[in-house]
Order: structure tokens, then C-alpha cells, then sequence
């Protein structure tokens, strides 16, 4: 499988969603390996597939909605702007980064299908929205039951939630659109993607809005998986409140090109102050679980620590990281902390990588 980076270009459409394609033979562009990725996040939803030349193709799609007042002038801008809607019990309603754009602008929240990292139980039109998602990024598969790896979040450990019901739900949704669903684990599907040469041995850490994923894993083995509820809506909460601002307010602020290793003003400052309180508590429960973990290996090299997700893209955030790392006293030795080649698409890549090799 090539890497995304290489050989491919970046496409924006009507919708929002984003598609980087590989640059493979013209005549074989839409002609797909069996087996498909998805990456089930609480910011973003991220597909990815493999063409006949080895090309990665990747999609993705902010998790987002908002609902608009039903009238002749706003259907008209939305024509204007080039902006996809639809129409739910007589409300129009736009997905993606336009809803997410168009919050800033009417000084609204957006709406979001999935909370925390689970399918938000007090969002009644979260099952439709994802599946319209779903279908704008999936498309129908390639032959029916294309196996289709889907990301789950581990067990958190400091939070009451119960994966079982969001699992099923996803699963639900895919069967829906002639997919035979998977379910991986997130920070599994990291390793996947970033570790193997280092025959998948090392931690991978997905670094998501609704939760931060992490696991353990000796030669593609977990073992040992768990999340925690801090995670980048964490820090847009936090950051809003001291701020007076709103959450979505505090994501664009976080998103334009703030460096946490030199803030510059006073909202920079709370960004920073919240990741690196993020970061730390982190790494220290990464080391507590794994001093108390029963059935650990023994690691016989020096292991790799990679970071991925849209809430390490902030600028400086690997150089945070290591600062923090500096305070711990980490059980075994460690070789690297580095960030994921493709941060954003790292999850459904590794999700692709599980279904291309069942396939």
C-alpha cells in the first residue's frame, strides 16, 4: 500500500468533505481494491480505500451539523455559496465543514451527531446525519459485504460509557449500505498505520475531539487498551468558558495556527494551558496503567510512542509532549515520540490496512 503523501492532490466539494486521490493510471482511478476504512470520530468522520495501483484514497468529512430556518432567502444563499442541504421535518439542514463555518458566522453552536466519542444520546437526528455522512464519504461497495474496519473507542477509564450500544449502531449503519462491518479498536488501528517497522511493537495514540485512544502493542498484539474523556472538545469547552466565547469559537481559534510552545495572546494562553494539562495527564495515566497491567511483555528494544489525530495537528505539540514525557519516570525505555505521517487520516488508514489484509 503507498502512502497517502505521495502522488496525490487535495479536492474540496460542495459538501465539505475533503478527498485526497492518488494520481494513479487515469483509466484505473475508480477502480477499488476489496476492503474499506473508516474512521468514526467525534470531530471527524475519515474513509479510506485503496485504487487497482496501490494509491490511497482518503476522504473526510467534519462530524457537524446545523439546522436552518426553511425559506426562499436562505435556500437562495446556500445556492449562492454552493452549499449542499437537505431537508429534515421541514428544516433545512447543512452538514460538514460548511455547518461548521456557517455556526461562526450566525454566532451558533454547531450540532453534533456524536459526543464524547459515542453517539450522543441527546441528539435525536444523530442516526440520520451520520448515515447521510456515511453515504457522502462510503458510497456503495465495491461488491456487496465489502469488509469495512470501522474505529470503536476503548474502555475509558475515567468515564461511566458502554461501547456496546455506539458499536452497534455504526455497524448497523454500514450493513445498511451493503458494507460487512468490523469493529477495531482506535489506538489499535494506529499501530497499524504508523509501526510497522517496528513489526508493530510500540504505542499508538489517537488524539481525537471526544477522546484521547491509546494502546500498548507487541508485534500487532494489544496489550493493553484504554481512553480517556480529555480530548479536544475538552479543551474547547475549557478554553470557551474562561474566555466567555463559544465553543466553536475556541475549535476555530485552536485550528487557525496557534504554536503552544509560544502563545502570543491571551486566548493562545488558554489554549496552551489546557493541552499541556491535556498532554500530561495523558502520559502519567499511560505510565500508571501500565505499571499495574497484569500480563505485560517484556519489551526487548526501545519502543516508539506516535501521536495522531486531528488534536495533534496544533503547532509544537510533539515538542510538548516530550517536555511532559521529561517529568515521568516511564517504566521501559523509549526510542521516540513522534507525530503520524498523515496525523488527520492515520485512523482509517490503519482501519484500511486490517480490511485490505482480511480481504
Amino acid at each position: 500500500m503507498k502512502s497517502d503523501s505521495d502522488h496525490t492532490e487535495t479536492e474540496r466539494n460542495p459538501s465539505g468533505s475533503t478527498s485526497k486521490v492518488g494520481r494513479g493510471n487515469a483509466g484505473n482511478a475508480t477502480k477499488l481494491a476489496l476492503g474499506r476504512g473508516l474512521d468514526v470520530g467525534t470531530a471527524n468522520l475519515v474513509s479510506g480505500a485503496q485504487d487497482v495501483d496501490g494509491n490511497v484514497l482518503i476522504k473526510i468529512q467534519r462530524n457537524a451539523f446545523i439546522d436552518i430556518e426553511r425559506d426562499d432567502y436562505t435556500r437562495n444563499m446556500l445556492t449562492r455559496l454552493n452549499v449542499q442541504y437537505v431537508v429534515i421535518e421541514n428544516r433545512m439542514v447543512v452538514v460538514g465543514d460548511p455547518a461548521f463555518e456557517l455556526a461562526n458566522i450566525f454566532n451558533r453552536e454547531t450540532r453534533r451527531p456524536m459526543k464524547d466519542g459515542f453517539i450522543s444520546p441527546k441528539e435525536a437526528d444523530a442516526m440520520p446525519i451520520e448515515k447521510l455522512l456515511l453515504e457522502n464519504l462510503l458510497g456503495a461497495p465495491t461488491q456487496e459485504n465489502e469488509v469495512c474496519y470501522f474505529s470503536v473507542p476503548a474502555e475509558p477509564i475515567d468515564a461511566e460509557r458502554n461501547v456496546v450500544y455506539h458499536q452497534g449502531v455504526f455497524a448497523g449503519l454500514l450493513k445498511k449500505l451493503g458494507y460487512n462491518p468490523k469493529p477495531l479498536v482506535e489506538g489499535h488501528a494506529v499501530v497499524f498505520a504508523e509501526l510497522a517497522e517496528d513489526d508493530f511493537t510500540g504505542i499508538g495514540i489517537s488524539c481525537g475531539g471526544g477522546m484521547f485512544n491509546i494502546c500498548v502493542s507487541y508485534k500487532s498484539i494489544p496489550a493493553l487498551t484504554f481512553s480517556t474523556s480529555r480530548a479536544g472538545d475538552w479543551i474547547d469547552r475549557n478554553v470557551a468558558n474562561v474566555l466567555g466565547i463559544k465553543a466553536s469559537r475556541a475549535t476555530a481559534i485552536k485550528e487557525k495556527g496557534v504554536d503552544i510552545r509560544k502563545p502570543r495572546n491571551r486566548e493562545e494562553e488558554a489554549v496552551e494551558i489546557y493541552y499541556r494539562n491535556l498532554i500530561s495527564y495523558t502520559l502519567e495515566n499511560i505510565k500508571t496503567r501500565f505499571e499495574s497491567a497484569e500480563g505485560m511483555p517484556q519489551f526487548p528494544e526501545p519502543i516508539s510512542i506516535v501521536f495522531s489525530g486531528g488534536t495533534s495537528l496544533v503547532g509544537g505539540f510533539i515538542d510538548v509532549c516530550k517536555d511532559e514525557f521529561e517529568n515521568i519516570k516511564f517504566p521501559i525505555p523509549v526510542k521516540e515520540i513522534r507525530l503520524a505521517d498523515d496525523p488527520l487520516y492515520s485512523v482509517a488508514k490503519g482501519c484500511l490496512v486490517a480490511a485490505l489484509s482480511e480481504a
